[in-house]
């Protein structure tokens, strides 16, 4: 008999981020995207919130680590989440958008909604200011991590950070999934023994580096 994957028994898997981190950016288009790639996403519940090392002003107003193009591009990608519940349709569009930015190119991310099959009604959501609502929400989320959020990119399996471990992220799910494992987990279930605390540290973007940081703008609300 085959063998059906039950909402409630997959594994959660979270990923804070924010959209103009260059290892955020590395993480999902090179890494995370295997989940889709090789079927373990039929195990998994992904969850994405992209706020990472922004916070909030005393005036109300966003600002974010890497500028206001950052906070522009967070905002995009947290209504296209709540437009475009699906998991894999909301991933293309995020995918696109974070190759472009290893690109350098992150200034064409309205082209992704066409490359990603999607409509611009996030573009709607972001200009009302709905997307500033969702963001505030992600922002509070964030804030009440804990461990608290001392990076990014920062994942969660099973609502425990892997910390500086996060690359290693298909071996703790491998190891969190309680049914028949899928065929991806058997390349990848030795990695966690065997190099899960001997690997170098990830290069990451810092919390601590966000407000003292050269690219310090506050945020301001524009039409797209």
């Amino acid at each position: 008999m085959p063998s059906y994957c039950n909402a409630s028994e997959k594994v959660s898997v979270a990923l804070y981020y924010e959209t103009l981190c260059p290892y955020c950016a590395d993480f999902i288009v090179n890494h995370l995207v295997k989940l889709f790639q090789n079927g373990l996403i039929s195990i998994v519940n992904l969850r994405l919130v992209p706020w990472g090392n922004a916070w909030l002003n005393s005036d109300g107003s966003i600002s974010c680590q890497h500028g206001s193009d950052e906070c522009l591009l967070n905002t995009i990608e947290a209504c296209t989440i709540s437009i475009y519940p699906d998991v894999n349709r909301h991933f293309a569009f995020i995918h696109c958008v974070e190759r472009l930015s290893l690109q350098g190119r992150h200034s064409a991310w309205a082209n992704c909604f066409e490359m990603s099959r999607l409509g611009t009604t996030p573009i709607d959501c972001y200009n009302s200011g709905n997307g500033n609502v969702i963001e505030g929400k992600y922002g509070r989320e964030t804030a009440q991590l804990k461990p608290p959020l001392r990076f990014v990119p920062w994942v969660l399996v099973n609502n425990q950070p892997l910390q500086e471990d996060y690359e290693n992220f298909m071996a703790y799910i491998c190891k969190a999934y309680k049914g028949k494992p899928p065929e991806a987990c058997r390349s990848v279930r030795f990695t966690i023994e065997s190099t899960g605390k001997e690997k170098p540290l990830p290069q990451v973007c810092r919390a601590s580096e966000g407000r003292n940081s050269s690219h310090y703008q506050k945020y301001q609300h524009r039409k797209v």
